[in-house]
């Protein structure tokens, strides 16, 4: 995908969605609209301690949780919702964990879940798991902080796949009036270390602003402003918001 994605010019859209916010049914829904204009679905997997998410994130996990919402009902959801584009699992590892590593690897690639982000398993830190999902149909997909030294850089995306995800800022999610300073040599810095395709995220909150991250960077993560729509104004709110976001990003595509 990436290869056709780059062959083309074309900026990776990946929206963000909390697994079961509002509800189940809008939630299936809404992955559903964004499938019909993104390339790539992170879906979160939702947890009662979200240390890396800001306000937004947190209230739309813990509303999940509220109605149910768990690791095996994620994955009911992602089957439920019968996507055409690639899906990404974004959780941290306890859910993992407590459901199985093997279970939920098996199930997953049962479902044709492209990848997983583990936000609080930093590389090294767990061996056992990091080669049970590289040695399964799942990409192991790292994240990178903007401080990350050029050292540990290095080591960090050692037996990374399918792309890193690039944060974009210090601090927790959520939506920005501003990108971060020197986000551009952030991008070039995790570039000299990797071949992967760079994925941009937190923060970005609006078209101009995926626009500009789509200069930088393979692919543009939206997902506290998605959320935060999609709770006040309901699927077709996130919707039109996804259709500005690919409006932006094809826009911007077209002038390279």
């Amino acid at each position: 995908m990436w290869a056709d994605l780059q062959s083309r010019k074309r900026a990776a859209l990946i929206p963000y969605l909390t697994a079961g916010y509002p509800t189940p049914r809008d939630s299936a829904d809404a992955l559903r609209a964004a499938g019909e204009v993104c390339d790539i679905i992170e879906v979160g997997v939702p947890f009662s301690d979200p240390l890396a998410d800001g306000p937004t994130i947190q209230r739309s996990t813990f509303e999940a949780l509220r109605q149910g919402m768990s690791l095996g009902g994620t994955l009911e959801l992602v089957a439920r919702a019968d996507l055409t584009r690639p899906v990404v699992v974004f959780s941290y590892l306890n859910p993992i964990l407590r459901y199985g590593v093997d279970r939920f690897l098996r199930e997953a690639e049962g479902l044709g879940i492209a990848g997983l982000i583990l936000t609080d398993l930093p590389a090294g830190s767990d061996p056992e798991v990091e080669s049970a999902v590289q040695g399964s149909r799942l990409d192991l997909i790292r994240l990178i902080a903007p401080t990350t030294r050029a050292e540990r850089l290095a080591t960090a995306v050692v037996g990374a796949q399918g792309f890193v995800y690039l944060v974009a800022r210090l601090g927790v999610t959520g939506a920005t009036a501003d990108l971060a300073a020197g986000l551009g040599a952030s991008v070039a810095r995790v570039r000299q270390a990797t071949p992967l395709p760079v994925a941009v995220g937190f923060g970005i909150s609006t078209p101009q602003q995926a626009a500009a991250v789509a200069r930088l960077a393979d692919g543009v993560v939206v997902g506290s402003r998605l959320v935060e729509l999609l709770g006040s104004g309901g699927v077709a709110g996130a919707r039109r918001f996804l259709g500005e976001l690919r409006q932006a990003l094809d826009q911007e595509d077209a002038t390279r």
